[in-house]
């Protein structure tokens, strides 16, 4: 079984410290899957990303939309919020947005919502990135009680387990 690997993120900075390490550990056409609820941080994780692959300009959610495209210096990265295509039209409509081929053609994919749409994005993850805001004691912040639980082939990627 895959090793999962778990974070804390204590503040804002260490999710943007993560973001930077999943950027250093990427590699053209990689597919990073984001799960979390609403709220859970995905889209700032994304931002974090983006930004630490170089990405200038504003960078918000695709949620209705569905995909941005941000150009960076290492390539394109694709920003992709499939909430609102839930249910049966989720991989017809997938498939129509053209995230496989744009993945085949070297773009990054970074996907929110995206599990059950893994065909029509090109098949497995090399990342996925489950985020959760709740922690062991109420007594916590609740920004000390998130975290992100790391698994695929990129999650051992060296700077990311640190």
């Amino acid at each position: 079984m895959p090793r999962e690997i778990v974070r804390p993120l204590a503040s804002r900075r260490d999710t943007r410290q993560l973001g930077a390490a999943i950027a250093r550990a990427l590699e053209p056409g990689d597919l990073v899957m984001l799960e979390g609820p609403l709220g859970s941080g995905k889209t700032f994780l994304t931002r974090a990303i983006a930004r630490a692959l170089g990405a200038r300009g504003r960078i918000t959610s695709p949620t209705f939309t569905l995909v941005h495209e941000i150009t960076t210096p290492r390539g394109v990265l694709l920003h992709a919020d499939l909430y609102r295509l839930r249910g049966a039209a989720l991989g017809e409509e997938t498939r129509r947005l053209g995230l496989r081929e744009r993945r085949s053609e070297g773009c990054l994919l970074v996907v929110e919502w995206g599990m059950d749409a893994l065909d029509a994005l090109g098949g497995a993850p090399a990342l996925v990135v489950a985020l959760s805001h709740g922690g062991v004691r109420e007594s916590e912040p609740a920004a000390e009680k998130r975290t992100a639980t790391l698994s695929g082939p990129r999650a051992s990627s060296p700077g990311v387990i640190v």
